[in-house]
């Protein structure tokens, strides 16, 4: 339970039990619910599948609780006391993914069941992918090793073990270890009396411990993390879903909110900005639309800033999350006078929510596309982040987006048509027709001869415009713009061969005018900025 305060100290007489939450799991069918079983010493009414639609459908379709007892080894403290396991039971379809995205979001420790007679299948690798966003540490379990042939068992389970220490090389779980069992011999017709084949080494695996939590014993105080059960007197059930109890202000219910953000590298495709993804936040999936932005160029080398945003400093606006390949990374090396196309340290995004969301501060944030085809071979979870600033009020659009200095750079690109005189020079194809030139007067503009101008406003109704020069034309470009006209002047008739060949020249070289300047997203008066 996020943000579950103390609320007293156990007592001289109370145990002492240390409590990891253990989160199970897998795709569908690997034998996820049969193998908590096998472990557990004491189940609650969320556990196995009691449920009666679990029952009736055969599969599980939410979080299902149990725990594992075994004495506190000497390593975790002195003194007599309990190791106790939480087992989390997460489903494993495809569809229910926000179940087990936001069990997740509660372990200490994951147990990836693979079935080794199939290994690693589509939910197995989005359970792993999600594992690596919520959790440090994880331990492979090979199930239904009893449905190997018995003389070909060891060699069948040493061949997945390696298959499976090659998929995990390149993550952090590297490594880790990798244990076979039979969490139900025989099937789920088997009769209970059939004893699990290879439990106990699995137990000794994982003897990890981080929080506190009691099943079915007295407890005078609970803390974050802890499963308890509270009794509530004169309250129809019914009426409650699963929701966070919390001390005052631990939560906020948020419309939008800013987070820094990594791509998930299993991910296909570019993350886009306006593209709409389901955004899980806490125990809440909800849609909401992203808007990618990374820090000024300048800054793209700086250290990421943890658990902080600057509202002081400017922004660039991404049209998508820049990453190696993605068009966005390409242009921008295109752009860099180093040539190395430099990708930042970090990047952020804005999330604006269909409805609110209510989550702790700097939790953790998953986004995906679940729509994609379930039985497609490919990874939904798009990216991951933590939210740093969460946006409580409802009219955010006027209150808080102005306050963030989110910029586009603008770039237009025309041509000197003439030489008015020494200091300003008729320029066209930058505008059209119908722009109003007036709100570009004073803005700064650079010809590719290398002069500074001004716009100093339109010329005529055909979207031309004059540009002020003040330290005057070169007299290199000077001439390069006059010549050509003169030598058309002076041709004749018989001429109109190099008339047209000069002109060519002439139009393959122009002179041309760039404006650069920026707009700031969330600007209501839509103001053009220059340096």
């Amino acid at each position: 339970m996020a943000g579950f305060a103390a609320v007293a100290a156990p007592g001289p007489s109370t145990p002492r039990r240390l409590n990891v939450n253990v989160g199970v799991l897998g795709h569908i069918d690997s034998g996820k619910t049969a193998l908590a079983r096998a472990l557990s010493t004491t189940g609650s009414t969320a556990a196995f599948d009691r449920a009666p639609q679990s029952r009736a459908r055969g599969i599980t379709l939410d979080l299902g609780f149990s725990c594992l007892r075994i004495p506190l080894p000497p390593h975790l403290g002195p003194g007599p006391g309990e190791l106790q396991l939480t087992l989390v039971d997460c489903p494993g379809h495809a569809s229910l993914i926000r179940t087990i995205i936001g069990g997740a979001q509660i372990i200490d420790l994951m147990m990836l069941v693979i079935d080794v007679t199939k290994g690693m299948q589509t939910q197995s690798a989005e359970c792993l992918v999600i594992g690596q966003i919520a959790c440090q540490k994880m331990v492979v379990v090979l199930n239904k090793i009893d449905l190997l042939p018995e003389g070909k068992r060891q060699a069948a389970i040493e061949k997945m073990t390696k298959k499976m220490q090659k998929t995990l090389e390149n993550t952090k779980f590297q490594g880790c270890p990798i244990a076979a069992v039979a969490a139900k011999p025989g099937g789920p017709e088997a009769p209970e009396t059939v004893n699990p084949l290879g439990v106990s080494e699995l137990i000794e695996v994982t003897k990890k411990v981080k929080s506190m939590q009691m099943f079915h014993t007295p407890v005078t105080y609970a803390m974050q993390g802890d499963r308890v059960g509270i009794c509530v007197t004169q309250f129809d059930p019914k009426l409650l879903e699963r929701g966070l109890i919390c001390t005052p202000e631990s939560l906020q219910t948020i419309h939008a909110a800013v987070i820094s953000l990594k791509k998930i590298q299993y991910f296909r495709g570019a993350l886009q900005t306006k593209a709409k993804f389901h955004i899980t936040v806490g125990h809440e999936t909800v849609m909401g639309k992203v808007m990618f932005f990374s820090p000024a160029p300048a800054d793209f080398s700086k250290e990421p800033l943890e658990n902080a945003f600057d509202f002081e400093k400017e922004y660039l606006y991404q049209e998508e999350y820049l990453s190696k390949g993605s068009k966005s990374s390409e242009e921008n090396k295109e752009n860099d006078q180093t040539g190395e196309g430099q990708l930042p340290r970090q990047q952020w995004a804005l999330l604006e929510f269909e409805k609110p969301v209510t989550c702790p501060k700097f939790c953790l944030v998953i986004g995906s596309k679940l729509d994609t085809d379930i039985h497609g071979n490919t990874c939904r979870l798009a990216f991951h982040g933590i939210l740093l600033q969460g946006v409580e009020d409802k009219n955010y659009v006027e209150t808080f987006l102005p306050k963030l200095k989110v910029y586009k750079l603008k770039h237009k690109e025309g041509q000197v048509e003439r030489v008015l005189d020494d200091y300003s020079v008729i320029g066209r194809s930058l505008f059209k027709k119908e722009t109003n030139i007036q709100i570009f007067m004073g803005l700064k503009v650079k010809l590719s001869t290398g002069e500074d101008g001004v716009i100093e406003g339109g010329f005529g109704q055909s979207g031309k415009f004059k540009i002020q020069i003040p330290n005057g034309l070169k007299p290199d470009t000077k001439v390069f713009l006059t010549v050509p006209s003169k030598k058309k002047s002076k041709a004749g008739k018989g001429d109109t061969a190099k008339e047209d060949e000069s002109s060519k020249v002439d139009s393959a070289q122009p002179v041309t005018v760039s404006l650069l300047f920026k707009r700031y997203v969330f600007d209501t008066q839509k103001k053009m900025i220059q340096s």
